[in-house]
């Protein structure tokens, strides 16, 4: 059993950045691929990024790419999620996932978060 909490969310304002974090409890969490999704009112839960059991590899959704990075710390068993040049198209609850042999998909996920409002500001 894993349980993630996330924390830093908020308001920010267009151009701005916000460091995300997600502390996962047990013992195994160097066994999990880790990822970042997000979902806007409405609308379905997207892929945002995600990063290898290691740390040797890490993806990011196209529009992610360049701004967001994706990094984590096993030895605290913390995934980061480092967003820079924020839009407010970016204004999303913002979920931590792990899972084994996971990618891109939310059902390759076994265990979430409870999610952290980001909000950006025109």
């Amino acid at each position: 059993q894993v349980t993630l909490v996330e924390s830093g969310g908020g308001l920010v304002q267009a151009g701005g950045s916000l460091r995300l974090a997600c502390v996962a409890s047990g013992r195994t969490f160097s066994s999990y691929a880790m990822a970042w999704f997000r979902q806007a009112p409405g609308k379905e839960r997207n892929f945002v990024a995600i990063i290898t059991s290691s740390g040797s590899t890490t993806y990011y959704a196209d529009s992610m790419k360049g701004r967001f990075t994706i990094s984590r710390d096993n030895a605290k068993n913390t995934v980061y999620l480092q967003m820079n040049s924020l839009k407010p198209e970016d204004t999303a609850v913002y979920y931590c996932a792990a899972g084994l042999g996971a990618w891109r998909l939310p059902h390759q996920y076994s265990y979430w978060g409870q999610g952290t409002q980001v909000t950006v500001s025109s």
